[in-house]
């Protein structure tokens, strides 16, 4: 049953809409001026507020603007006798719904409070989805490359510069961009993703830049590309490695002169966008092979960006796993599962390939298919518990049989720098920086040991 509050100095109206509201199944209640309609708002909260224009002491446009500094959201309908159409315009730019005149047609006040509830349960269902959605794409760990990260988007965000996110498929990346978005200036605006990957070659330019009715066959009607769509906001190029040269050539400008032109079209269009392009592939091999243009690379890497892959941050695998579980529980409306200690430590030690994205779809696919509210490690897929790679990560390879401390100690260095070589995908720049030494060093150390340096 929604409330409403009646502010009106006339003792008579307010009685009267009393009477006419409690009828049609509402709660009403009511004051007599603007200063006890503020005191009555901070502790009753009501739906909506009836609020007469002229009243003695603080009027109605004085008493709606403090109303709405307080509580933004707040639905208010303003009520005048003296109702003209600047009147109505001044009400409605301060954040009033509607504007009624009196003397008060009952049928009207009627329309304009069920118009303005289904507004009001429009705006919390939105609230409500908001919020659904940023917890699905919630950040999840608190382990140290995770809170590292964490600090990275706290300190770029705000700031107007383009990022390069860096990291394995299934590592996050997406959410990255999104935190980006969410914590930067543009929040309010559209966060706009490019999956440049998944459009084929001949249509990524309609898509990006839009084309204009009758440009090419099947263009029936004029179309906003995302570049247009994301004015103002956040554009993400996720797999930007795949693009082609073409495309590339033809994104930079738009990047440099921030305008471009629809396809078969001739009407330049400005912009005003911050990009974060995102990769799973090594751009300077690519830039080495011919694949990238090295200005666009040097153009969108303002603020690099890494993704650690599951297998180097363990110690947040749990907490993902149980936040999956509610997640996926909650979605399904299944009864909140839990994994028991087994499934729990085969699943913390896997090595984890496809990183969080793997994770994800196994948990989903356990609380659909796991028929009791606990959740064992031979309900696991049997790559799982038999990964070798995870058994063995833990266990040293060293010849025990040695007596020589130099011979045990290079062989451990060895075996070390093998393992963080290959979980930062045999990035040498990255490794150095992963275990904190100079690039120059870890270099020489790989020459000495023969190691094999594969990609």
């Amino acid at each position: 049953m929604k409330s409403i509050l009646i502010v009106d100095d006339e003792q008579s109206i307010r009685e009267s809409l009393t009477g006419i509201l409690q009828d049609e199944g509402f709660t009403p209640f009511s004051v007599e001026s603007g200063e006890a309609a503020i005191e009555r708002v901070s502790q009753d909260k009501p739906d909506l507020i009836l609020l007469d224009i002229w009243m003695p002491g603080m009027d109605g446009m004085e008493t709606l603007t403090k109303v709405l500094d307080i509580y933004p959201d707040q639905l208010v309908v303003i009520m005048s006798g003296h109702g003209t159409i600047e009147t109505a315009v001044k009400a409605t730019k301060l954040g009033a719904y509607d504007f009624i005149e009196k003397p008060l047609s009952i049928e009207k006040v009627l329309l304009c409070i069920q118009n303005a509830v289904k507004v009001g349960q429009l705006v919390e269902e939105n609230r409500e989805l908001k919020a659904q959605i940023g917890k699905e794409h919630e950040m999840s760990g608190s382990s140290k490359p995770i809170k590292d990260l964490k600090k990275q988007i706290n300190i770029a965000a705000p700031t107007s510069g383009w990022i390069l996110i860096s990291g394995e498929n299934g590592t996050g990346k997406e959410l990255v961009a999104r935190a980006i978005h969410h914590n930067s200036k543009r929040h309010e605006k559209p966060f706009v993703e490019v999956n440049c990957a998944a459009i084929p070659e001949e249509l990524i330019e309609s898509e990006l830049f839009g084309h204009e009715k009758g440009s090419f066959t099947g263009a029936t009607t004029q179309r906003r590309g995302k570049f247009d769509q994301a004015h103002q906001g956040t554009l993400f190029l996720d797999e930007i490695g795949d693009m082609s040269l073409k495309t590339q050539a033809k994104v930079l400008r738009i990047l440099q002169e921030h305008k471009f032109e629809r396809v078969g079209g001739n009407k330049t269009i400005e912009v005003d966008v911050r990009v974060i392009a995102a990769t799973n592939k090594d751009l300077e091999k690519e830039i080495s092979d011919g694949n990238f243009r090295e200005d666009f690379y040097y153009r969108l890497n303002v603020i690099p960006f890494y993704v650690p892959p599951l297998r180097a941050r363990q110690a947040d695998i749990a907490r993902l796993a149980t936040h999956f579980l509610e997640y996926f529980c909650s979605k399904e409306s299944r009864e909140i599962k839990s994994l028991d200690e087994e499934a729990m430590q085969a699943i913390t030690n896997y090595s984890w390939p496809g990183n969080v994205r793997e994770l994800k779809n196994l948990i989903e696919r356990l609380v659909i298919m796991s028929p009791g509210k606990t959740i064992t490690r031979n309900q696991l897929p049997r790559s799982i518990h038999t990964d070798r790679h995870a058994s063995g990560k833990n266990q040293s390879s060293i010849n025990q049989t040695t007596n020589s401390f130099r011979t045990a100690k290079e062989e451990f260095e060895k075996e070390f720098l093998i393992y963080k070589l290959d979980e930062n995908d045999w990035n040498i720049s990255r490794t150095a920086e992963a275990i904190e030494i100079e690039r120059s060093n870890l270099h020489r150390k790989i020459k000495a040991y023969g190691i094999d340096l594969k990609r």
